[in-house]
């Protein structure tokens, strides 16, 4: 496993993670999750993904029952858990101090954890002003309920503002960024938060790396019933399954197709390519995996052994393919 720091701080994150988001609480058992963090740790991965929201808060309490079963030592976890939308009454989401303190407590007593290490804002609140949102956070922290802070798919301008308030106050401010990235979700990473890795050294813990199992194939030739498209009451998912029968889809299909071929010529799968692909972006600290078996995760692992093979030719072939780089001018106008 290859370690690195998350952002500017001294902590060390596995470069591959496991997140719990549909699977953990949801789409399988306790006993499931249990042995595919057993699986994780033991192959290295120190750093473990959850949120409030997950399978209605399941997805903490089933990955705390397992840190307490394996008796890990906590100082070799890195867990982290995201607040916004924790229940249906008023103030149960959003960013409001009330929330942020009073969802972490909760989110805490689920994990049965002292403490996690990673607190992210799981979305930007325009109703809450940022100085209360950062003064919240930082409340948290210096409770040593949370050691570090991030946000999760805030704009740059979110972000940049929440670094100006806690510069103004003194404060701490968000370390790291949870943004979606993958083949074929891009811009965002590789255009917009350009400025906020240059100015700001923030680190990233990126989700859905195979665009929610797209890039793994196993939708080349339709929905196998045990996958995450085939779960009926999740509107993400049910999005993402009508997307397949659109011109995008086919098109997006088409591409894994051709992935698979210099997937191929490396001897790897065809979603092991496409998470060396994420490791290789030098400004991801983490890539967040999900996995509903032990055997998931140990093929996973062995991206690892991919990276070293995606040389400038073998990247620009996959560029060939997919042919969706950001566009990096700009236009200035002369006065």
């Amino acid at each position: 496993m290859e370690y690195r720091y998350l952002g500017n701080s001294g902590l060390m994150v596995s470069c591959l993670s496991l997140g719990g988001w549909v699977t953990y609480g949801g789409q399988v058992g306790p006993e499931v999750a249990q042995q595919c963090m057993k699986t994780a740790f033991d192959l290295g991965v120190n750093f473990f993904d959850t949120a409030e929201v997950y399978s209605g808060g399941q997805c903490e309490i089933d990955m705390g029952v397992a840190v307490r079963k394996f008796g890990w030592k906590r100082s070799d976890l890195v867990i982290s858990t995201k607040i916004f939308w924790g229940g249906k009454g008023p103030n149960d989401r959003g960013l409001s101090r009330k929330h942020i303190l009073e969802g972490t407590d909760a989110s805490l007593k689920r994990l049965q954890l002292d403490y996690v290490d990673l607190l992210y804002a799981h979305r930007p609140d325009p109703d809450t002003p940022m100085e209360e949102i950062v003064r919240a956070f930082n409340h948290v922290i210096n409770q040593g309920k949370a050691l570090y802070w991030g946000t999760s798919e805030w704009s740059a301008q979110q972000i940049t503002e929440a670094h100006v308030v806690a510069q103004r106050l003194n404060l701490i401010a968000p370390l790291m960024e949870q943004p979606q990235y993958n083949m074929f979700h891009r811009d965002r990473f590789e255009k917009e938060y350009l400025p906020l890795f240059r100015n700001f050294s923030m680190g990233s813990t990126t989700w859905s790396p195979l665009a929610s199992g797209l890039l793994t194939g196993k939708y080349n030739e339709g929905i196998p019933p045990d996958s995450r498209l085939a779960i009926q009451d999740n509107a993400v998912m049910r999005r993402l399954r009508d997307g397949l029968d659109t011109e995008d889809g086919r098109i997006k299909i088409s591409k894994v197709i051709s992935l698979s071929t210099v997937a191929k010529e490396l001897e790897c799968t065809t979603a092991q390519l496409a998470l060396a692909w994420c490791l290789k972006n030098p400004n991801i600290s983490s890539v967040i995996t999900g996995a509903s078996k032990p055997s998931q995760i140990e093929e996973n692992i062995k991206a690892l052994q991919v990276v070293p093979l995606l040389t400038e030719e073998v990247m620009q072939d996959i560029e060939d393919i997919l042919m969706n780089k950001p566009t990096m001018d700009y236009n200035f106008r002369s006065s």
